[in-house]
Order: C-alpha cells, then sequence, then structure tokens
C-alpha cells in the first residue's frame, strides 16, 4: 500500500498499524499523540492500513484528541469504580468549565469515596494498561446481554445498520464508548477529581493548554439550570436516548412533546413576571451562542410580557456598527464585525438613555454595501407601558450599556443545554445539538450544505468563547432551550445532509462522528411538534415566521 504523511508518500505492507509506522513520529511529538485520521476519519492507533490513504496524527490540541483524552478519563473513572464501589451506579451529567459534573445514583458521594477513587485511579494510569476494542456479531451481543445482565452498551442492539457491537475491556472491566478510545490508560496523566455538591468534578486540560489543569471557574447559575431540567426529565424518566426511543415505540412520544413544551411555556412565563416585579425595569438583554433559539424565545417571551402589560419593543444593535473605516480587524488581518469595539457604544447608549428619559431618536440604519449608518426619517419613542428587547452576542457584556443603571436591565442567557445522555456514560454535548440545529437551518433557510456549516463551527465557537460563554454567570436568568425529543426530529433531517459528505473533505470525521450520535434515535415525525415551538426555528413551519 502507498500512504501519505505530511505530503510523503511511503510504501507501507497491508496490515501495519498506523503506531508502528509512524512510532518515531508519535515518540518525538511535543504533545501527546493520542489516535489518527486515515482518509479524514478518526481511528485509533493501532489501527491496520489496509488500503491506499492519507495519515495524520491526532495531539491534545485537537477537538477530537480531546475528546479522545476526556473519554479515555471517564473509562478509567468508570473502571476505579468497579473496584472499589462495585454497586455504585455512576452517571455522566454535565460539562462545567472544562470538568464533568458527574453522580452516584444509588450512594452518597464522600471525601472518602472521591479519595479512593483518585488513588484506585492513578494505580490504573500508572499500570499504562491496554484498552482493548471488542467486537460481538449481533447474535452473539444478544446472547451476552442475556448472560451478563448488563445496560452497558445495550443501546447498540437497537442502532440501525448496526452488524457489529462494540465494547471497550480493561482487564475484565468492560463498558461501551461512543467514539475511538486510548490505546492504554497510560496516556491519561493530567486529571483532577473533587467531590462538588452533592455528586464530584472530573477536572481535564483544554486544548489551548492541554499539559496543565485550568483554573476552575464555578458557574453555579449554569448548573442550577442543568439540574432543574436534568431533574425533571428523571422524575419524567426520560433521561437516556434508550428511555426516549421506548416511549417511541409505545407510541407515548406525543406526551412527552407536549410535557417539554409546557416546560418551555412556564419557563417563559416565570421570566416575564419576574421582569415585571422589577418596577426599574426598561429592558430585556438576551444573548446565547449559535443556535439557542433566541429569535423564537425572544417573540415567545413578549407574548408573556404583553400578558404583564408591557409592550415590548425592539431595537437592532447591526444598526449601530461603527463606520466601515473605524471597524477593528481581527489577527489576520480581516474586519472584525463580532468584537465589542465594531459597535458604536457611545452612540447606542446615548439613544437607550434618552429612549428611557421619555424623548424621541433618531434610528441608524446600517447600509452594509457602504459600511456607513444612515438616517432614513426612522424614529422611536418609548411609551411609559412600552419594554426594550434586544437580542445580540454582546448583550451580557455590560460594557455594551456601560451608561445604564444595572436596575434597568434584565439579562437573560439562552443555550441548549442538553441534559439526554445516550447511556449513563456517554452524554450529548451541549455544542453536538446545537450543529445539528444549525446543520438543519442553515440547509432549510440559507441553502447552505451540512459541507459549509461544518467549516464555519469552528470560528462561530470561537466568537462564542469570545464573546459569550464567559459573561453567562452575570445573566439574571438562564432559559435552558433544549427539548428532550429533538434530535428525534432532526435525526431525519441531518442524515442525508451528513452522509453526503464523503471522506475527500477534512469535515468527513465530524460528519460521521455526528451521524453515528443520531443513528441511536428512533425518528420522530416532524408533524408532532407545536408550531410556537422553538424546534419550529430550525425545520420550518413556525407560527412566528414571517
Amino acid at each position: 500500500m502507498q500512504v501519505i504523511y505530511k505530503n510523503n508518500v511511503i510504501d507501507v505492507k497491508k496490515g501495519t498499524r498506523v503506531i508502528d509506522l509512524l512510532k518515531e513520529e508519535i515518540d518525538k511529538s511535543e504533545q501527546t499523540v493520542i489516535a489518527c485520521r486515515f482518509n479524514n476519519e478518526v481511528k485509533a492507533l493501532n489501527y491496520q492500513i489496509n488500503s491506499n490513504g492519507t495519515i495524520e496524527l491526532i495531539d491534545l490540541t485537537s477537538k477530537d484528541g480531546m475528546r479522545i483524552y476526556t473519554r479515555g478519563l471517564i473509562y478509567i473513572i468508570g473502571k476505579a469504580f468497579s473496584e472499589t464501589y462495585k454497586e455504585a451506579l455512576l452517571t455522566v451529567n454535565y460539562q462545567l468549565s472544562h470538568a464533568m459534573f458527574c453522580e452516584v445514583d444509588n450512594m452518597e458521594v464522600t471525601d472518602t469515596m472521591i479519595a479512593k477513587v483518585n488513588e484506585k485511579v492513578k494505580e490504573i494510569v500508572s499500570k499504562d494498561l491496554p484498552i482493548i476494542r471488542k467486537s460481538m456479531k449481533r447474535e452473539e451481543a444478544i446472547e451476552f446481554y442475556e448472560k451478563e445482565k448488563t445496560i452497558k452498551g445495550k443501546l447498540q442492539l437497537d442502532a440501525e445498520n448496526d452488524k457489529d457491537i462494540l465494547l471497550y475491556y480493561c482487564e475484565d472491566y468492560y463498558n461501551y464508548f461512543y467514539g475511538v478510545m486510548p490505546l492504554s490508560t497510560g496516556c491519561i496523566n493530567i486529571f483532577e477529581i473533587i467531590k462538588y455538591k452533592d455528586g464530584f468534578l472530573v477536572r481535564y486540560p483544554n486544548r489551548e493548554n492541554p499539559k496543565v489543569l485550568p483554573e476552575h471557574k464555578d458557574g453555579k447559575k449554569l448548573l442550577t439550570t442543568l439540574r432543574e431540567y436534568d431533574n425533571l426529565h428523571k422524575v419524567l424518566n426520560v433521561d437516556t436516548v434508550y428511555k426516549l426511543n421506548k416511549t417511541v415505540q409505545e407510541d407515548k412520544i406525543n406526551e412527552y412533546i407536549l410535557l417539554d413544551e409546557a416546560l418551555h411555556e412556564k419557563k417563559i412565563a416565570q421570566i416575564a413576571d419576574e421582569v415585571s416585579k422589577r418596577n426599574k425595569v426598561k429592558m430585556v438583554l438576551i444573548a446565547g451562542p449559535s443556535s439557542s433559539g433566541k429569535t423564537t424565545f425572544a417573540k415567545r417571551l413578549g407574548l408573556q410580557l404583553r400578558l404583564n402589560g408591557l409592550k415590548p419593543v425592539t431595537i437592532s444593535v447591526d444598526n449601530y456598527f461603527v463606520e466601515r473605516e473605524e471597524n477593528p480587524k481581527d489577527e489576520e488581518g480581516n474586519l472584525d464585525f463580532e468584537c465589542l469595539e465594531a459597535i458604536d457604544i457611545k452612540l447606542f447608549n446615548d439613544h437607550l438613555k434618552r429612549l428611557f428619559n421619555g424623548e424621541e431618536i433618531k434610528v441608524p440604519t446600517f447600509n452594509f454595501k457602504t459600511g456607513h449608518k444612515e438616517y432614513k426619517g426612522n424614529t422611536m419613542k418609548l411609551a411609559n407601558d412600552e419594554i426594550l428587547v434586544i437580542e445580540g452576542i454582546h448583550c451580557l457584556n455590560d460594557e455594551l450599556t456601560k451608561e445604564i443603571p444595572k436596575e434597568q436591565k434584565f439579562k437573560v442567557y439562552i443555550s441548549a443545554l442538553t441534559v439526554l445522555n445516550i447511556d449513563y456514560y456517554n452524554r450529548i454535548s451541549t455544542t453536538d445539538t446545537r450543529l445539528v440545529r444549525r446543520i438543519v437551518r442553515d440547509y432549510q433557510f440559507r441553502g447552505y450544505s451540512a459541507l459549509h456549516t461544518l467549516q464555519m463551527w469552528d470560528s462561530v465557537n470561537r466568537g462564542e468563547k469570545r464573546n459569550i460563554f464567559k459573561y453567562q454567570e452575570e445573566a439574571d436568568v438562564m432559559f435552558n432551550s433544549s427539548l428532550i425529543y429533538e434530535l428525534g426530529v432532526l435525526k431525519d433531517y441531518a442524515v442525508p445532509l451528513l452522509k453526503a459528505i464523503d471522506n475527500t473533505n477534512p469535515e468527513f470525521s465530524e460528519a460521521k462522528r455526528l451521524y453515528k450520535m443520531l443513528r441511536y434515535f428512533k425518528p420522530i415525525p416532524s408533524k408532532l411538534v407545536p408550531n410556537n415551538s422553538l424546534l419550529r426555528e430550525f425545520i420550518g413551519g413556525s407560527v412566528f415566521e414571517e
């Protein structure tokens, strides 16, 4: 066979493992190499080469590399619990600031427990034990699950077109993990396990600096919001994909959809009530990452505000860009429209103050072709029963409205904070839910392919990290726009778009990862989605569409 590595063509004997072929490169790498890409598909380092292709090594500075690292860490913790507290029912719940929040459902988490598990994890890491991927044919797997009485990886039996059922073994411990795993326990050497609330945090490095643990930032409001939704769905007994699929198979999904939507409506009404209680509030500021459902949320919040006697009016921050020649540039020399300095803060604050004082303002219209504000005779004045509702990436940053007193502002952070897990060890990330939403919306309403959306996603994430996430705890309230059933609906929209991306594209590995996640969901008919649902913002048919 012939493979290409760093533009060099290498002759390779069929069946050669990547780790053997590139051992010298792997050993001398400054960062820990944890996996590889073969023809743009993520593979373990022991992947056997059986065709011509291109190889790329994956280290911890890449998104895939850090995913594999954290996956391996959770696997080791699962093994440590099995050896120290055999009966413990461990669940991996949410991501919080480069840490995973975990709980033990049937036991109290104590300092003693965490100390014992910590020691066992360190022991497993120090032994550098191999993690071995084993596959079974479906018939073998059915027999295996009947014998073992376990649910680890059992969801695979329901997956479409899965001929092989996979489990990862380390000594006599086994578990299923969705995605590639490290080859051994020894490469997971930077971590911290600490007691937190009534569970514990598994801390790990970030890919910007994978050799040290970053400072932990306590996200109390984020955790409270996640737990509120998680507890409710546990009460409803729909906290994993397996349980969600069961409701579909038993024809009970419509009831759960209505309950999920009722939860959204109740929360939006509570937010409107809270705004109304604060007599001095003049504006509601809404911010959240891409594909959080901000547009529909703002409209539904507006309806609830009206029921409280407040008429919402909007003012667009996009009309307050600085003149093009004053717009800052990014590190690559391109105009940076996302930075706060791209907004004419002085004019924006002057207009807000005058509106709140009962004065009339001349509203600018920004001409994006010429790069200048234009005044076309549009004016605005706030009546006593009117309230401004503003949505934008900087809305949680007080610098945007720095001349407005705090008591006149009510800030809302919105995101699709996923509380549904594939199973008790494999979580679905909030980012993945938003990405699937965006892929569907971009195709439905903007004419963009899934490939285009994936190509832009890293840039979108960088903007969110810089301008939104670090201000989320500044919000007065957080709204979780996720819906427990949504990926079942989005599946039939997204899968064909993801399958259209082939392995000639670098984005193939990400497309395949998302597709493999979605295959676990039983499809849910879109006709069951109410026409005022936030989900309609992405699939169409919303009552709020203009």
